[in-house]
């Protein structure tokens, strides 16, 4: 499972026109599942975004995680961070997870979250997004649980 995370002021997602997710401070995390992801891929990337320390302790260093802030936390299914983009012009999605499987565990890392965390908030899996953010700082790292 791939997850590329952003520390922002806020953050939505807007379908057809219509919000259907925002948070305030915290994290947007767009979330690949690749093939081989399962349970053990799911909480360990949960582990990670709840824990990873992204945000200023009192000193200004990155010292405190999601769970510290109890900021919110945006969670989009993008298929297309696992893409093959090593040769030729156009990307290959041999590493994405087919959309029933892809879905299957998108859907029990949000389920996960909204249990061991306030403030979840998500996109909808497969539809044509837009999502809105303001970064902070910027603040932008890649998780992977392979």
């Amino acid at each position: 499972m791939i997850a590329l995370i952003q520390r922002v002021l806020s953050a939505r997602v807007d379908v057809d026109e219509a919000t259907i997710g925002a948070i305030g401070p915290g994290l947007l995390a767009l979330v690949a599942v690749q093939p081989d992801d399962g349970e053990t891929q799911t909480r360990r990337m949960l582990e990670r975004l709840l824990g990873y320390r992204v945000f200023a302790d009192d000193a200004g260093r990155m010292n405190r995680s999601l769970t510290d802030t109890g900021g919110g936390l945006l969670l989009v299914s993008q298929f297309t961070l696992a893409a093959d983009t090593r040769s030729g012009m156009r990307p290959s999605f041999t590493r994405a997870a087919s959309p029933e499987h892809g879905r299957r565990w998108f859907d029990r890392l949000l389920e996960l979250a909204r249990v061991a965390h306030p403030g979840v908030e998500t996109g909808c899996f497969g539809a044509h997004m837009k999502v809105q953010l303001v970064n902070d700082g910027p603040v932008t790292f890649w998780l992977d649980t392979s």
